[in-house]
């Protein structure tokens, strides 16, 4: 997983982060730009899990997606 891409190819990735993690909103996703301490912590926020259990969670996502 290569942040540097997964924050260039942000806008295309909305859509399906916005399907794994449906509370997250539209503006909160633009305002996450890519940014994986910035999604990390509005998992948090919305679900409630730790730091390392919402870094497991995007790296498992997004292993095969950067």
């Amino acid at each position: 997983m290569n942040w540097d891409i997964i924050q260039g190819k942000w806008k295309q990735l909305k859509g399906s982060v916005k399907e794994k993690w449906g509370e997250l909103t539209d503006d909160e996703l633009d305002q996450i730009e890519g940014n994986k301490d910035k999604l990390a912590g509005k998992l948090q926020e919305k679900y409630g899990w730790t730091k390392d259990q919402a870094e497991t969670e995007i790296n498992d996502y997004f292993k095969d997606r950067g």
